[in-house]
């Protein structure tokens, strides 16, 4: 597989290594080896999670506390999803800003981000199925969102996902401007901090 690192420092695109023939396709859609030998540090995951969402469906911006965070890695085992990774450490150079990677049944393509990052992603067909891998179970008492329709934060959503539908949670969400004045953001000195911890130093 090829990792690619995004725009946003610590989240990295994942494109692996199709292998086709008259049965159908095989792939290796994580590795942990070579995942470890990019990041600096295993990851230790504890729960696995899967939505299956309409076309035009928006889910996030969602990010935990750290510690312990949650680190994910996303895929899409059936449709197609645009998958936002938001940068919400407050001091980072790419404080506000955002990249995102098209993720499908074609390419198969994966995205990880570290913890202390936000996530979010649009459906672009019917039935989208996303699995995600975290390095944490779910604490409803750790987890926070900003509104995917925040325009400091100016999410572009594609023709292609239609009229989109958010959750009232999601909506009802602070923006990236409130959740700051609220305490709830990660500082990105913390953040460093906390890769350093995980990576041994």
């Amino acid at each position: 597989m090829n990792i690619r690192e995004l725009s946003i420092p610590d989240s990295y695109e994942i494109t692996p290594i199709q292998r086709s023939d008259d049965r159908g396709v095989f792939l290796e859609w994580y590795r942990f080896d070579l995942l470890e030998k990019t990041i600096g540090h295993p990851l230790v995951l504890r729960q696995a999670n899967t939505s299956v969402s309409k076309r035009g469906v928006v889910r996030g911006i969602h990010f935990a506390d750290v510690p312990i965070g949650q680190a994910k890695y996303v895929t899409a085992t059936r449709g197609a999803v645009l998958d936002f990774v938001i940068d919400i450490r407050v001091g980072s150079p790419t404080f506000g800003k955002w990249d995102s990677v098209r993720l499908d049944d074609v390419e198969r393509k994966a995205i990880y981000l570290a913890e202390g990052l936000g996530h979010a992603f649009v459906a672009l067909t019917d039935d989208a199925t996303v699995s995600y891998l975290v390095t944490d179970t779910y604490d409803a008492g750790k987890e926070h969102g900003i509104n995917p329709l925040d325009p400091a934060v100016g999410l572009a959503f594609p023709e292609e996902a239609g009229s989109l539908l958010l959750s009232p949670k999601d909506t009802d969400a602070p923006s990236l401007d409130g959740a700051a004045s609220a305490g709830l953001l990660p500082s990105w000195d913390s953040m460093r901090a906390y890769y350093n911890s995980l990576n041994g130093q």
